[in-house]
Formats: C-alpha cells, structure tokens, sequence
C-alpha cells in the first residue's frame, strides 16, 4: 500500500497544495514552522479521521478560512482508494472512500494503517497512564474493529456510572441497583479489552526487543511490561471492593481504564535512567514494532511517517535507523528534516528510490 498524491486546501498553513509522491522514501526539509509537520498531518488524518497533533479538527483550519479539504489517492491492494476529508466550522466532519460517505468514521480506522513517530511521542515516557493506554488503543483499533466497539461500549458505561456516582453525592442518596447496572455494563467489554491487550503486549515485546536491539547494536536491555488490576483480580471482584471508595471519591477507581505500561531499561524505568538518545532510540524501535506487528495483522505495509527523528540520536543509532527503513521489509516511507544536506546525505547513501520536497518554496528534487 502507499499514497501517490495529496491535495491540501485551507488545511494548518497550506492554502492549497498537490504533490505526487513515490512508493518508497518521500522527504520533506525546512526550516522549524515551515509546515513539514504539517504536510505528515495530512497524511496521518487520510488514515486516522484525525489529527495527531490536534485533537480539535476546526482548529486545523486555516486562519481566516471556514474550512479545509484532504484529498488523496491510494493504491491498496492493486486498487486506488480515493479518500476525502472535509472539515467546515460548525458542522459534521465529512469522510468520503470512493465519493461513497463514510456512516460511521470507525469504519475507515484499519483500511489505510499508519504508523507515526514524532517528538510528540516522548509523552508515552514523560506522561501519565492514559497516553500509553492511547497508544495500546491506537495500535490494535487498526486491526480489531470489535475492540474499538468495545472502547466506545466501555467508555460510555464509565461516564454513566461516573455521573451516577457524583449525583448520589450531590443529593444524598444511594441506589446499589442503578449503580449495578453501569458496572455489568462495564465487565463484559472490559474483560475482552484486557485479553486483547495482553494478547497484543504478548506479540509486541519480542518484535519491540529485537528493534531496540538492531538499531542500539545491543549495548542496552530493554523491558515493557503490561501494569493491569486485572491482572491479579477479577473485574467483579474489583468493584466490589472498590465500592465505598467509589462512592466517596464519586468516580470509578478500578477498571481497564487505569491501565499502564511500564518503559524499562535494565530494570528501572527508562523515564528515570535514560538518556534523551536511549529514550529516544525507544520509542522509535516501539513504533517499528508497531509497524512490523500490524504488517502482519493486515498482510501488507502500513505506511511510516517519521517526523524529526534524526535530532537527538548519534550518527550510529541514525544509521542503523536508514538501514533498516530502506530494507525491502518496509513500504512507503515519509520523512522530515530540518535540515537537506543531512537527508540528501542518508539517500545517497542508499539504493532506493526517493523523492526530496523543499517546503520553503515547494520545489522537488
């Protein structure tokens, strides 16, 4: 699978763009604030109905403008794919496959999957429980449309009995059978979110550790470990002991949605004992295991967007990184850089096909 063009209108700072792109590595250079962010964006949205900078579409917007459009045309499975997003203030986002609109926009997630790698991901190390239950969620929503069912099930059984909770405080009442109601509806979908979660977590760390691995050249172990109540304790069992604390706290206190990963290096957290470049170095060699985990889910490559990944890493660790993006194992590649010599340097260095994008007046090389 890869993208062969992207049409941009009104969307961040591109008032209108078309590029062609190749199968293979696709660089964008300029300089910070230019829009090669901006431009992997466009790309993340085609896949994802979203922005992964942004969660809010009309702030994706244009300044000054009512809406903006992404167009794009894939080639998938032998097939184009012709995807459109429309974003106007104030009114529903439109997703189109094939001029067809989309009902639901979860039944587009895992047609076109996509694997991003941003400075935006040290936040998985840096950040609390439930951006690394993102991430979980993220990666297996592509491939297991149930499981996003189930998300959205849990979720909402969750603000349901949460809101109970803090009406029983408010007006000083107490019924067990409505609040009972809100936890049955929690179990069924929380337990097959927890198995599909170790199930994934099982699979991951092994692809995980060999990537750490190749592009380290092994100088470091590293662990990740899947921190769940349920774990130790049935969902039933939970609840029923974290009963009064629920009802004093006036939220629910145990359950999937408390969640966590643990990031290891040797056997302390790499938060605390890592260097920015070890950190670094992990959370690429995370997100090609994501990558090489779904390409075997869905039996053909995701596409790979790697937004200033370069910085913060020695020459060894970029190295090994180019070498293993430009194996035949991987697909359609994006890049960005600040700076083009460094990048033309990396492609020449290799026998691929490339094209180079100079976002500072749009010319291709």
């Amino acid at each position: 699978m890869f993208l062969k063009n992207i049409s941009l209108i009104n969307f961040k700072n591109f008032e209108q763009l078309d590029l062609e792109f190749c199968r293979k590595i696709n660089c964008f250079s300029g300089r910070n604030g230019s829009g090669k962010t901006n431009l992997m964006d466009a790309v993340y949205y085609l896949s994802m109905c979203k922005s992964f900078f942004n969660a809010v579409d009309s702030q994706n917007i244009m300044h000054g403008k009512d809406f903006f459009v992404i167009q794009g045309t894939y080639s998938r499975l032998e097939e184009d794919e012709n995807i459109y997003c429309g974003v106007k203030r104030n009114t529903k986002k439109q997703f189109r496959r094939n001029k067809k609109d989309y009902s639901r926009l979860s039944d587009h997630i895992g047609l076109l999957p996509v694997v991003m790698v941003s400075p935006g991901d040290s936040v998985l190390i840096t950040g609390g429980s439930e951006e690394r239950r993102k991430f979980m969620n993220g990666v297996i929503s592509q491939y297991d449309k149930l499981y996003l069912e189930d998300l959205i099930k849990y979720n909402q059984a969750l603000t349901q009995r949460n809101a109970l909770l803090k009406d029983f405080a408010r007006k000083g009442y107490y019924d067990a059978e409505s609040l009972d109601i809100w936890t049955q509806q929690l179990i069924e979908p929380g337990n097959r979110i927890f198995n599909k979660r170790v199930e994934f977590l099982e699979k991951l760390l092994p692809i995980f550790q060999y990537y750490y691995d190749f592009v380290s050249k092994g100088k470091e172990m590293v662990g990740l470990i899947y921190d769940s109540q349920l774990s130790a304790s049935g969902f039933e069992n939970l609840f029923e002991k974290s009963l009064e604390k629920d009802r004093i706290l006036q939220y629910t206190t145990t359950g999937i949605h408390k969640d966590d990963l643990q990031f290891l290096l040797g056997d302390n957290p790499i938060k605390r004992d890592g260097s920015q470049g070890q950190q670094k170095t992990y959370l690429v060699a995370l997100k090609l295991a994501q990558f090489d985990f779904m390409k075997r889910i869905n039996g053909f490559n995701p596409i790979l967007l790697f937004d200033d990944v370069f910085d913060k890493l020695d020459d060894v660790r970029v190295k090994q990184i180019v070498k293993l993006v430009s194996a035949n194992h991987f697909g359609q590649i994006f890049i960005t850089d600040t700076s083009r010599e460094r990048l033309e340097t990396i492609l020449k260095g290799i026998d691929i096909e490339y094209r180079l994008f100079d976002i500072e007046n749009l010319n291709s090389a």
